[in-house]
């Protein structure tokens, strides 16, 4: 490619190509090879050296691992990218790579589950402390809970499951106030979707086993510096990129990398320690997902808002959580940042608690019941007895999640096979409905089909209060 503006979709297909030198291969190779040999004894000094940047060791960079990296650095609009293991890998190393012991984090409450519990008792253990912020559109809440030793804001663009999309300059801008760079988890939006950099944030993260691979196949994360954030403004503040360091001739990373600091460091000093690499093969997998990542979401979008929609028509149907909608309190969020689509991952919740989505759940057949997110398969779960289920009940109802709730993450079929397949969950309320008896405070009785029926029954009589068993 030139260095002349490209579209995304040309971006997603050929950024970051390099062509093979060897054998002419259009499409990069699986490079399955712990380690890379050297022509020389000069070489090998030379890579160790940081010289000449060829490889040595895949924990330590690959040729495949590299591709995919240049790819989502450039769609991101980042200046360099780690790829990982998964994308608790990727937040991990995204901490690390800022935070030491004493540290303070404030982040929203509303991040996935596995992320609040690697702040709260891995990180915790470490010493590094965090603040959940409970209404993340609320930019005073995230600036109250600064201290003095805050060093970073954490938030996920669109959150799971409740599709509360994220005011992006608006919490980057209050982060930077406070000297800190704001890090975003953009796995449900993906680049296609918004492009947080271009809002403010600083640090981007993906679990990519979602909708950047888009087929359930393979585990990665990856981590993604914008480059946009200036270290040296308070060397005091992150002395393990500001002072000297002897493995860089007494320079410290800024001095030497400048705005690449914080990416080389969390590179070659956490991540290749830790070791959290992927496999060369799950790479070439995530690669290929790439290339189709615009046309899955553009479908994932368009089908999530036509079921979205659907649902909110239900009687059985109390809330729909989806900021495409005109009713969520997060449209304008989600038309100001994501005109493309509010992605296909979002909730909504039954009037019949657990026992609802219990029959509802058991009913549908063409949706998943499974644990993953961002499959071109349509997927459906219960947080509450799932992802929540570690959660108090008091806990889960402060953060929206009722027993009632039910997460989708919508795929790519046709959408009129997933409504069809969704009326079958309905059915099935209807149906179990149907054998209810409503005894009324009169004496009566009667039989309904449906929660609708049965409010409708209790608002017939004044004081007509019903109780209702099931045969």
């Amino acid at each position: 490619m030139t260095d002349e503006e490209h579209g995304f979709a040309t971006e997603q297909v050929h950024g970051g190509f390099q062509p093979d030198q060897g054998h002419g291969a259009r499409v990069p190779a699986i490079h399955m090879s712990s380690g890379f040999l050297f022509d020389d004894f000069d070489q090998a000094r030379d890579r160790f050296a940081g010289t000449d940047d060829g490889y040595t060791y895949t924990r330590l960079g690959n040729p495949t691992n590299a591709d995919v990296e240049r790819r989502v650095a450039l769609l991101e609009r980042g200046v360099e990218s780690i790829l990982v293991g998964s994308g608790q890998a990727a937040a991990t190393i995204a901490f690390l790579g800022i935070l030491q012991a004493g540290d303070h984090v404030v982040a929203a409450r509303s991040i996935y589950e596995g992320t609040k519990g690697l702040l709260v008792q891995n990180l915790g253990r470490l010493g590094i402390e965090v603040d959940f912020v409970a209404d993340q559109r609320d930019l005073d809440q995230w600036a109250a809970a600064v201290r003095p030793n805050t060093k970073a804001f954490f938030a996920e663009t669109i959150p799971n499951p409740k599709n509360d999309v994220l005011d992006i300059t608006g919490v980057a801008d209050t982060a930077h106030r406070a000297g800190v760079p704001l890090i975003v988890d953009n796995t449900l939006a993906t680049p296609y979707l918004v492009r947080p950099v271009e809002h403010g944030a600083d640090i981007i993260v993906h679990s990519a086993s979602k909708f950047l691979s888009g087929h359930g196949a393979g585990l990665g994360g990856v981590v993604v510096d914008g480059g946009t954030f200036d270290w040296s403004a308070s060397p005091e503040r992150w002395v393990h990129l500001t002072s000297p360091e002897r493995s860089l001739g007494g320079e410290s990373y800024v001095d030497r990398y400048g705005s690449r600091a914080f990416i080389v460091f969390a590179r070659d000093v956490v991540a290749s320690r830790l070791g959290p690499t992927p496999s060369p093969f799950n790479s070439f997998l995530l690669r290929q997902g790439i290339e189709t990542l615009s046309l899955r979401v553009e479908r994932h979008s368009q089908n999530a808002l036509a079921v979205a929609s659907f649902l909110e028509e239900q009687a059985e149907v109390t809330s729909v959580d989806y900021a495409g909608l005109a009713s969520s309190p997060f449209h304008d969020l989600a038309e100001r940042y994501l005109p493309r689509g509010a992605g296909s991952v979002f909730a909504f919740t039954l009037a019949g608690g657990e026992a609802a989505a219990h029959t509802f759940i058991d009913s549908v057949q063409l949706f998943s019941r499974m644990t993953h997110l961002g499959d071109v398969r349509s997927l459906i779960l219960h947080p509450a007895t799932t992802t929540h289920a570690g959660k108090t009940p008091e806990e889960r109802a402060d953060q929206g999640i009722h027993d009632g709730l039910i997460r989708l993450s919508v795929g790519i079929e046709d959408v009129a096979d997933l409504v069809r397949d969704l009326e079958r969950g309905f059915a099935a309320l209807r149906g179990a409905r149907a054998g209810t008896v409503a005894v009324g405070a009169d004496g009566l009785e009667a039989r309904v089909g449906s929660d609708s029926e049965l409010a409708s029954l209790e608002h017939a009589v004044p004081g007509n209060h019903v109780i209702a068993e099931e045969l």
